[in-house]
């Protein structure tokens, strides 16, 4: 029988929010991406998490609803002029 790691990820994702998920899943995204050496694919990825980060209801973000929604709106202010600014 093939293994599914949906148990363990379901296991991991009952003791955080979801805004503490996806804010280890932005610093790992950009750890991941730093290697390729371009600035406009870790504008995109932060353009990207800053919408998800506003855009998720706040239900799902725990108690610090405001901190999330406040990273979220950094991320959509810095990673377009980090974008333009790149040379590649």
């Amino acid at each position: 029988m093939l293994f599914t790691p949906l148990p363990i990820i379901d296991d991991f994702l009952a003791n955080y929010h979801l805004g503490q998920v996806l804010v280890l899943l932005l610093v790992l995204s950009v750890v991941g991406t730093l290697p390729l050496g371009s600035r406009k694919v870790v504008s995109a990825n932060g353009v990207l998490f800053g919408l998800l980060l506003l855009v998720v209801p706040e239900t799902l973000m725990g108690d610090s609803v405001f901190t999330y929604r406040f990273l979220g709106i950094a991320l959509l202010v810095v990673a377009p002029i980090l974008y333009v600014t790149a040379k590649e």
